[in-house]
């Protein structure tokens, strides 16, 4: 994904000798959370508005610099990246400055990364997610992909969904052909499948002889 095709120059980025009045009447205008500052034609940060709300009137922004947040990505970042920083700065707007000189570019719109998340092929094309859970140090992508590879089927791509206690929980998308034959042998390999699926034919099996037995015990 090249990010520059979705940048935004539709709100200027705002001197931070400006009135907070003036940010205020912004605010009201817009959905995003932040906006951009400049001092001397340098992008210092961005202002939250929930700290403008907080504010009087009649002063400038310069009197608050120490509550600018210093968050930005930089035009060639990787989509992943420039997701994280979203996540991690809990924004909708995410400035871009170039990678020579550091001249703020516009900015990102969350919506736009997740509409293009939402296009790529781990999202879009069909197949089946398969939950699967090791001890960090035990599991490899390289062994899950030779796993779901070996029975005939395709990675749609993986990542680390959860790690807790030294345990990694990894999702992984894969084809629809030799579901079945894949789950088993992430069991052989001593993975842990917490995903549940009708092709399972180890869940059936343990469902079957249940319900045997409970009928048994109601004989």
């Amino acid at each position: 994904m090249n990010i520059s095709h979705y940048i935004i120059n539709d709100i200027s980025i705002q001197p931070i000798d400006q009135k907070i009045k003036e940010f205020k009447k912004l605010f009201n205008n817009l959905t995003y959370n932040y906006i951009p500052i400049e001092k001397d034609g340098i992008f210092t940060g961005c202002i939250a508005e929930n700290d403008v709300r907080c504010y009087d009137n009649d002063k400038d922004l310069k009197e608050f610099e120490y509550s600018l947040e210093t968050f930005f990505v930089r035009e060639n970042d990787n989509w992943l990246d420039v997701l994280e920083a979203f996540t991690k700065n809990n924004t909708n707007l995410m400035p871009v400055l170039s990678n020579k000189d550091n001249k703020y570019l516009g900015y990102l719109e969350i919506g736009d990364i997740l509409s293009f998340f939402s296009e790529t092929p781990f999202m879009d094309s069909p197949g089946a997610i398969i939950v699967v859970e090791k001890g960090m140090k035990d599991y490899s992508f390289s062994e899950i992909c030779q796993i779901v590879e070996s029975n005939e089927g395709k990675v749609l791509g993986t990542f680390v969904s959860n790690l807790t206690n030294d345990v990694a929980q990894i999702t992984v998308k894969v084809g629809l052909l030799g579901l079945n034959e894949i789950i088993q042998t992430f069991r052989r390999y001593s993975y842990k499948v917490m995903s549940a699926h009708q092709e399972d034919v180890f869940l059936k099996n343990l469902k079957e002889r249940s319900d045997y037995l409970d009928k048994y015990l109601n004989i």
